[in-house]
């Protein structure tokens, strides 16, 4: 932190004091390690983004902007998947001023966004730093935050839609499974009778005509 000292006259009995600076200036909780990006095929990228803009449509409630997410949040979310997110890597990791850009909103809202989108599970990022060697020392410089989209399972609140139910066998819709051949219905019958009932039933079936007139004059010679 800088000291204004420097800025205002010293009180009577107190000397000036010297500009001073924080040693590791940026962010508590940030990292100095590589951070190691997890790859999000780009089909489903985008079907975790229609999943966050359902949830928020399911969850407004009449007379309030936006759902459980909100209008701004859902923009940056959608600039994130959309505009910044590199789907064979997983390389998430665009600037606060970057994001605000491409949603259209002031840097604030989107700090405001993001906070909203890390408290529902949507979003997760890792603070970053880096050391960087300045004036015979290192030392930490901020760096611009690794984001995750986290899948739909860990989102609070979260519904997932229901599944639509399984396709009726054809016998419930009125379409019977197929007649068997008459051949084959003929083997399934006892008595020469039904046999030849059931083969002269297909005249389409030259085989099982034949084979029809054939037990006729089987039964006409033994009566």
């Amino acid at each position: 932190m800088i000291s204004l000292s420097h800025l205002l006259p010293p009180l009577p009995g107190f000397t000036a004091l010297s500009r001073t600076y924080a040693p590791w200036p940026v962010w508590s909780g940030s990292v100095a390690k590589p951070v190691r990006f997890a790859p999000l095929a780009k089909k489903a990228a985008v079907r975790l983004w229609h999943r966050a803009r359902d949830f928020d449509r399911s969850t407004h409630q009449p007379g309030r902007h936006g759902g459980a997410l909100g209008p701004t949040a859902l923009a940056v979310l959608h600039s994130l998947i959309f505009d910044f997110l590199n789907h064979r890597t997983g390389r998430l990791d665009p600037s606060y001023a970057a994001i605000s850009a491409k949603a259209g909103v002031c840097v604030r809202t989107v700090a405001t966004a993001l906070k909203r989108l890390r408290e529902m599970g949507i979003l997760h990022w890792v603070r970053r730093c880096a050391e960087r060697w300045q004036d015979g020392r290192f030392v930490l410089e901020q760096e611009t935050n690794a984001y995750a989209v986290l899948p739909e399972s860990q989102w609070r609140g979260y519904r997932p839609p229901e599944e639509p139910p399984a396709a009726p066998w054809p016998d419930t819709l009125g379409n019977p499974p197929p007649v068997p051949a008459a051949l084959a219905q003929a083997t399934l019958e006892g008595g020469l009778v039904s046999k030849v009932h059931v083969l002269a039933s297909d005249p389409k079936d030259g085989l099982a005509a034949a084979l029809a007139r054939l037990g006729r004059a089987f039964m006409t010679r033994d009566s």
